[in-house]
């Protein structure tokens, strides 16, 4: 009897102790990476390097090749009796003037785009054929109760185009107003006395030379200014 009792207390006291090691904790060796892994990133590391290093090399030549060919210019403040918003670090510019004794005239003239003419049959369209222009909206205000007049040109090196003319409320269109027919369709005399009504307002050929010129300044300040950015985020560092 008495040595059955041992034998049962022999077996609780192992299996106690197979129970207790489970919930031993289990201590992991610190694994430190062999010198082929430490290599491995280090090549890696001087890799990312050189190519970042490439990048800021190429946008540097590329910034000095533009002030190689004509300096940064900044943007002239006034034009006639226009004053001239820069807009630095967007694609468009803001002109605004005075009017006689009630009016305000805003100009909002975006960078340039290109155009090609239609293609003649059997024709191809080259580099030669292109041409640029700007895209100009004209508001006119009187005063809070009548809203505004606007126009949507194209302004070519050397002439102002109408594309649409409609009025609209001083808070913007909401829906779908009726904007009126394309200008060309227009009789000819009003076309002809809407060119005018513009043309009297200092919005003419001067103008669309200022602008032309006004735009090629600016977007060689976008560009170079576009990749200085750029430059300097790669070279930054965390």
């Amino acid at each position: 009897m008495t040595m059955f009792l041992r034998r049962i207390g022999q077996m609780g006291r192992r299996q106690s102790s197979s129970i207790l090691s489970c919930y031993r904790p289990l201590i992991t060796p610190i694994q430190h990476p062999s010198p082929n892994e430490q290599s491995r990133g280090f090549v890696s590391e001087m890799r990312k390097t050189a190519f970042e290093d490439r990048i800021r090399r190429l946008i540097r030549n590329d910034i000095q090749y533009e002030l190689d060919r004509s300096p940064l210019t900044q943007l002239v403040s006034k034009f006639k009796s226009f004053s001239v918003d820069e807009r630095s670090g967007e694609q468009w510019i803001r002109l605004n003037k005075k009017f006689g004794d009630n009016e305000e005239i805003k100009l909002e003239v975006t960078m340039f785009q290109v155009s090609a003419p239609p293609a003649k049959d059997g024709s191809l369209t080259t580099a030669n054929d292109l041409e640029l222009y700007i895209s100009m909206v004209v508001d006119v205000f009187k005063d809070e109760d009548s809203g505004i007049l606007e126009f949507i040109c194209n302004v070519w090196p050397d002439s102002i185009e109408i594309d649409k003319v409609f009025m609209r409320d001083q808070d913007g269109m909401t829906g779908k107003p009726y904007l009126g027919p394309p200008f060309h369709d227009l009789d000819d005399e009003l076309q002809s006395s809407l060119y005018d009504f513009l043309e009297s307002r200092g919005i003419n050929d001067e103008l669309v030379v200022f602008l032309h010129k006004c735009m090629q300044h600016k977007s060689k300040n976008e560009y170079i200014r576009w990749m200085g950015n750029i430059e300097s985020f790669v070279a930054r560092k965390k």
